[in-house]
């Protein structure tokens, strides 16, 4: 074992001690000295980490380069207490630029297809594990992290409710779920047991490894699903994962809107669904759909004409 590779185990165990989960630094770091060794480079640089994340992304930078550069900075800061030469990458070497985008609203048909991809991963746990996290998704508007981050104690199937920890602006909440999404859980958690009975980690939903899933792995797979299904092959914007949060909100507006129901006064309880930190947030979503659009500016004229009259 060289050098480098001991001091990464090092740098994960003493993480790992201190309460930090370090799934995916686990999974990039080992790659990352793995490239270093094959340049014959013995300390961190500045130069090597950008080569590493242009080397396995190209001139693009992704929502997986920052998270790159996250992990190599926690390390380089460890190796520099005993290498000097470390260089640390400073906080913003690779800043992701945050634009708004229209998001994909995905059918039922969409939905549905993706799920039979997923269907068809090959290994029936790692094919279940897929089904099962994008049909959550799409029920309950999660956000995927918070999905991944879910535990076995996390969920009480006697209320079909989901306790999601430490979200991400730190608090937790409750999320009730129908009871056809409690039973696909359900089934999924069944064939867990069965396939992986002394899972590594707590959590509800698995790697093949028998570990929790990472964003890392998660988000690069649900790619390949949606071109296996062909979903948004014409559409302006990809299909991404975030767009199945989205989904769920705007479906719910548009419901309030179809059926009369006074939106206004429900948007704060989709706000607290959706685990927002205010209101304002979720208004965001009256834009993100040209029906929404519509309906709400027929709304208002609505209200503008009755109120002069």
């Amino acid at each position: 074992m060289t050098e480098l590779r001991r001091a990464l185990d090092d740098y994960l165990r003493l993480r790992r001690s201190l309460g930090h989960k370090m799934a995916e630094a686990a999974w990039l770091l080992p790659d990352f000295v793995a490239f270093l060794e094959a340049r014959g480079q013995t300390t961190v640089t500045i130069a090597a980490a950008l080569a590493w994340v242009s080397e396995r992304e190209g001139d693009v930078v992704t929502t997986l380069s920052p998270r790159r550069i996250t992990a190599v900075r926690g390390f380089a800061r460890y190796l520099s207490g005993a290498d000097p030469a470390t260089e640390i990458p400073p906080l913003g070497l690779l800043p992701h630029r945050q634009r708004w985008r229209q998001p994909f609203i995905y059918s039922d048909a969409d939905i549905t297809a993706i799920m039979t991809a997923a269907g068809e991963l090959g290994l029936p746990l790692r094919a279940a594990t897929y089904r099962t996290l994008v049909g959550l998704l799409a029920a309950s508007g999660m956000r995927v992290g918070e999905a991944i981050n879910l535990d076995h104690d996390d969920i009480d199937w006697a209320e079909g409710v989901l306790r999601i920890r430490e979200t991400k602006f730190g608090k937790s909440r409750l999320v009730p779920l129908t009871p056809s999404s409690i039973d696909a859980l359900r089934e999924y958690s069944a064939l867990r047991d069965q396939v992986a009975p002394r899972p590594e980690d707590p959590s509800f939903f698995v790697s093949r490894t028998r570990r929790r899933l990472i964003y890392a792995v998660v988000a690069p797979t649900f790619r390949r699903l949606v071109t296996t299904a062909g979903v948004g092959a014409d559409a302006p914007n990809p299909p991404r994962l975030h767009d199945l949060r989205h989904t769920f909100a705007v479906r719910a507006l548009l419901t309030w809107y179809r059926t009369g129901g006074d939106v206004q006064a429900k948007i704060p309880s989709l706000s607290t669904y959706l685990g927002h930190r205010e209101p304002s947030s979720t208004y965001w979503y009256l834009s993100a759909a040209p029906e929404l659009l519509a309906l709400a500016a027929a709304r208002r004229e609505g209200i503008g004409k009755a109120a002069r009259s």
